[in-house]
């Protein structure tokens, strides 16, 4: 079998645990934790997905050690000793080298590509599991292959849609076939290496599958044939340690359930067997966000409070979603989903510490390590200490204490526990090491709060260095692609591009008196000419997947040539039926009158995957002269234009970027790369752009000569682009203990 792809499936690594040196052995399982060389121990780590990041971003950022893809682990593991060994489990939690121990981890998705495998660069997998394994860390390979993550098409290669019969997460052969492909062939280049725990190396745990109980019943009698084939699937290939499947409560034995959520304390219902351990593989510290949509701001406080309750309800593993988001580079973040991801997580999209959630929550992993034997070891006991109160105690035979004292009130609350008076603040948990000092409160920040400060230090604000290529309308006679019908967008690009055109000619003949242009579409914007003069466009939303264009036009008499160009922002990245998803126009007319129209959705059309501009790669500098710039003054305003200009890297270390308040919508390159999509025009309910600001790496950077490239789709003003670099100062806040679920 010829492996087709790349590393463009989804595949996740969970990074746990900072120093000490991961030798592996046997790895199980009991009901309190895993269970490695017979040990259990506590882990700490972040998520971070390096295809959102750069190998450079931990240097730039001046962090204590980075890996090649700039992990940053180490800022929130704060200790932990990685010596690997035997993984076991048993009702409890995971068993490392016979300790109970308490994971904290975080995930990294491999980055989709084109249909053949590439273990190349940023791709070579091994090389980055061998530099986890030297700084002394474990990690959980969460192979998917269906990841979501806001990924685009949920981490799946778009040519497995033309893989005749499939249907994606089922029951059926095909996408068994290349599913059991994918997995055996990342598993068997693990074990080439030796890199499972069983074998010496870091990977203490699997996960196959993702969510999928969330789709599970559309599928109806071939959902549960498909969760039991995945585990047997799975569990199979003799990896030597644990799998799991997140958000999939009937996860046949041996193979974990766990849960994915904000308040996973309140919401799991634990693990499915007595002698499994309670996981939980997402919790997330902000939400994705979507164009036109506000942000999204989850409280230090409320994640500190959920953790705790998680851990002191027998919790035992905990993986921040995410700790640092990174940036959706190019065309890879999913539909609507901006370029900034998870940007309000304890790390920012630039790699800067977020106060206080980066602190509050190495206080509470500072203070969870401390009791971590007695918490792993110890029997477990509820006290009530009145309506909303309670007290968890975990106590060891051998004097070991520890003790939860849960207010799930809004006010403060004085208790006595154990003969002595304790304050519980609103909506809080306080931890008690020794049952009798609290040492940590969910709700009291100590931590100073940060804010972040943009600095401009140059405005491309001159006409003459700029120069643009407007790029070509496309007519029927140009295009070599005709159907007659409207195809569907995505079927006929193939996810190559963004953009197709759909263009049709006509003879006008009917009395119009005022013809107006109808179109329906399952893409996400459309763009309309009526012969090579633009007159309009529309979108749709996340939420509004089936959008209406109606423009009023004036037709020529005979002949006219109708161009709309059709936009993708992402393909979607979750539900059932993937496969099945329908976009690009249903429904093209022109209504004259109530009793007079032309009917175009079964006419004779043509077909242009891309543009021109993307074509002929007019965005490296090696491939400028492909075109004629032209530099009379750099128009405003205008539709289908690619902007270029050159500049110099801002001095210092501090992050860059770019903003782009004054543009429309498009894509941008900075020296060739790909540094997002932009969508400005597209506001929140109270008139804001959702993002403004683009992250430009310094690893992409010179010290001068940068190439600044972009594609604008129509209605920008590249006159007002400031360059700018990111920093953070502390500031002075007031302390609330109140904190609200979100």
């Amino acid at each position: 079998m010829e492996w087709w792809w790349k590393l463009y499936w989804g595949l996740v690594l969970v990074i746990m645990m900072k120093g000490g040196h991961t030798e592996g052995g046997e790895v199980t399982y009991d009901g309190r934790s895993l269970i490695i060389d017979g040990q259990r121990k506590m882990l700490f780590s972040g998520s971070i997905h390096y295809p959102r990041s750069t190998p450079e971003l931990g240097l730039e950022m001046g962090w204590w050690w980075k890996l090649y893809w700039g992990l940053v682990l180490v800022i929130m593991m704060e200790g932990g000793h990685a010596e690997g060994g035997e993984v076991t489990y048993d009702g409890r939690s995971l068993i490392i080298d016979g300790q109970r121990k308490m994971l904290f981890s975080g995930s990294i998705h491999y980055p989709r590509s084109t249909p053949e495998y590439d273990f190349s660069g940023r791709y070579d997998l091994v090389r980055f599991i061998k530099e986890i394994q030297a700084a002394g860390l474990y990690a959980c390979l969460r192979i998917g292959p269906f990841i979501e993550a806001e990924w685009n098409y949920g981490g799946f290669p778009f040519w497995l849609h033309d893989v005749p019969g499939i249907v994606y997460r089922s029951d059926n052969e095909p996408f068994k076939f290349y599913m059991q492909n994918f997995t055996t062939k990342i598993v068997n280049l693990m074990k080439s290496e030796s890199l499972y725990a069983s074998q010496g190396g870091p990977i203490i745990l699997s996960q196959i599958e993702n969510e999928y109980q969330n789709a599970e019943a559309a599928f109806r009698e071939k959902g549960p044939p498909y969760v039991r084939w995945a585990a047997k699937m799975a569990v199979g290939l003799q990896t030597g340690v644990p799998w799991v499947m997140c958000k999939q409560t009937d996860a046949p034995d041996p193979i974990i359930n766990t849960c994915n959520g904000m308040r996973c304390g309140e919401t799991f219902g634990g693990p499915n067997s007595p002698n499994k351990p309670s996981l939980w593989t997402e919790n997330w510290t902000s939400f994705l966000q979507l164009y036109g949509g506000k942000t999204y701001i989850r409280s230090a406080q409320d994640i500190a409070f959920h953790v705790a309750l998680f851990i002191a309800r027998n919790g035992s593993y905990v993986n921040y979603y995410m700790y640092h988001g990174g940036t959706n580079f190019g065309r890879t973040s999913s539909a609507y989903i901006i370029t900034a991801y998870y940007d309000q997580a304890p790390l920012d999209e630039y790699g800067l510490i977020r106060q206080p959630k980066w602190g509050h929550l190495k206080e509470l992993h500072a203070t969870i390590k401390l009791c971590s034997t007695t918490l792993l070891q110890g029997a477990r006991t509820n006290y009530s200490l009145g309506q909303q109160q309670e007290a968890i105690v975990f106590q060891e035979e051998t004097g070991g204490c520890v003790a939860f004292l849960t207010n799930y009130d809004g006010h403060n609350v004085t208790v006595q526990f154990q003969n002595i008076s304790q304050v519980l603040l609103p909506r809080s948990i306080s931890i008690l090491p020794d049952c009798k000092n609290i040492t940590f409160n969910s709700a009291k920040v100590n931590t100073e709060y940060n804010q972040r400060i943009i600095t401009s230090t140059q405005t491309f604000d001159s006409a003459d260095n700029w120069e643009e290529f407007k790029d070509f309308n496309v007519n029927f006679e140009d295009t070599s692609l005709k159907s007659n019908g409207l195809l569907q967008h995505t079927n006929t690009t193939k996810d190559r591009s963004d953009y197709l055109w759909y263009t049709l000619r006509f003879e006008h003949n009917l009395s119009c008196t005022n013809p107006v242009l109808h179109a329906q579409s399952f893409a996400h914007v459309a763009h309309a000419f009526l012969n090579n003069i633009y007159i309009g466009n529309a979108n749709g939303s996340y939420n509004v997947k089936n959008f209406s264009m109606d423009i009023p036009i004036v037709l020529n008499d005979g002949m006219n040539n109708i161009s709309i160009l059709s936009v993708m922002v992402g393909l979607p990245d979750s539900g059932a039926f993937l496969e099945k998803r329908v976009s690009g126009l249903t429904t093209v007319a022109i209504q004259c009158n109530e009793k007079e129209f032309y009917n175009f959705t079964n006419y004779a059309w043509g077909y242009k995957v891309g543009l021109l501009g993307e074509d002929l790669q007019i965005y490296r500098e090696e491939k400028l002269g492909e075109v004629v710039w032209s530099k009379n003054g750099t128009s405003t305003n205008q539709t289908l234009t690619w902007y270029k200009i050159f500049f110099d890297a801002p001095k210092g270390n501090d992050p860059v970027a770019l903003n782009f308040s004054s543009m429309g919508k498009g894509e941008a390159w900075v020296n060739g790369q790909s540094i997002g999509r932009y969508w400005i025009s597209f506001h929140d309910s109270k008139g804001y752009p959702t993002q403004t600001l683009y992250h430009v790496p310094r690893s992409l950077l010179k010290t001068s000569g940068n190439l600044l490239v972009l594609l604008e789709e129509g209605g920008g003003n590249p006159l007002h682009i400031s360059l700018n670099t990111v920093s953070t100062t502390n500031v002075r806040e007031q302390i609330s203990y109140y904190h609200f679920p979100q």
